[in-house]
């Protein structure tokens, strides 16, 4: 039974290869677990909501074992293969995405008996079948805490094995009505008012804000890539712009660290704009490593000061 309070995160666990025009190939974890590691490091108590495939299973104990205070009793370990997805980096253009396997969505129930434990519930749909919209509905129609959404591949397409594709006209108000903070790139919000994977443009962004403020929200951070993070709230907005640059590395899992960190910051009492600020930062260092290993090593060297 969990007692301590904490930061729930649902979402998939991901094993990832990598790829690039080059010829580079990079295999690891990734997907929540990103979030869960960063957190932890960032010692915050981290309550961890996933069906894990059993092929995974033991890299990913590997990991959370360094973490004593991440709760691991609701992952839940599944038959069959995990999530696995390849991501192939092109020299132009964006990544190209195809999903070779996937464990079926969460049950609800570990969440909805840990609710009142919860300092704020994340979620990310990290492969856009981590739970269905009926379930999702229950938990945040329960909740008392704020929700933090990162929509990441829910604006895919479903199939296996094949490149996904942005999808227009997703009824994305049922799933952001009673969310306190939503993560999303241009293109994701594209996808939402019916023009696939072309981003918003600034009026557009402003536009959709307003209609999100309506359903609750406080605060929409819409991240640009190497040009930072866009805040707004219903009564101002800003971009955060990152302060130093890396050499890139690779951007899988930087989203993640983003959202992370800034989640961090708002538990702890930060305003969106300063929590993000934060968060933009250790994200763009992030962009200088691979995988999850690399990344927690970083955020350790990073709030030790190095």
């Amino acid at each position: 039974m969990i007692t301590q309070t904490g930061i729930g995160l649902i979402g998939t666990v991901t094993y990832d290869v990598i790829t690039s025009d080059a010829g580079d190939v990079y295999r690891g974890l990734g997907g929540i677990l990103y979030q869960a590691a960063v957190l932890s490091v960032l010692e915050k108590n981290v309550f961890l909501f996933t069906n894990l495939g059993r092929d995974l299973a033991g890299s990913v104990e590997k990991v959370i074992g360094h973490f004593p205070a991440l709760q691991k009793e609701w992952i839940q370990y599944v038959p069959g293969p995990g999530n696995h997805v390849h991501l192939h980096y092109p020299e132009q253009g964006e990544r190209r995405e195809i999903l070779r396997s996937v464990v079926p969505p969460l049950d609800p129930q570990g969440v909805l008996q840990s609710l009142d434990r919860l300092q704020m519930l994340v979620s990310v749909l990290n492969s856009g079948f981590d739970i269905t919209l009926s379930d999702w509905r229950r938990i945040v129609d329960a909740a008392i805490c704020p929700i933090w959404l990162d929509l990441h591949s829910f604006v895919l397409s479903r199939e296996l094995n094949v490149p996904r594709k942005y999808l227009s006209n997703i009824p994305w108000e049922n799933w952001t009505r009673g969310v306190t903070y939503l993560q999303a790139n241009r293109a994701e919000l594209g996808c939402l008012v019916s023009l696939g994977g072309q981003g918003l443009s600034d009026v557009e962004i402003k536009r959709f804000g307003r209609k999100a403020f309506n359903l609750g929200l406080r605060a929409l951070f819409i991240t640009l890539g190497r040009d930072g993070v866009w805040v707004l709230t219903p009564g101002s907005a800003r971009i955060i712009v990152p302060s130093h640059a890396d050499n890139v590395e690779d951007t899988t899992g930087c989203g993640d660290v983003f959202c992370a960190v800034t989640v961090k910051g708002l538990v702890d009492g930060a305003d969106p704009f300063s929590a993000a600020e934060a968060g933009v930062e250790l994200a763009t260092r992030a962009t200088a490593v691979k995988g999850i290993e690399e990344t927690i090593t970083l955020v350790r060297r990073a709030i030790s000061g190095l």
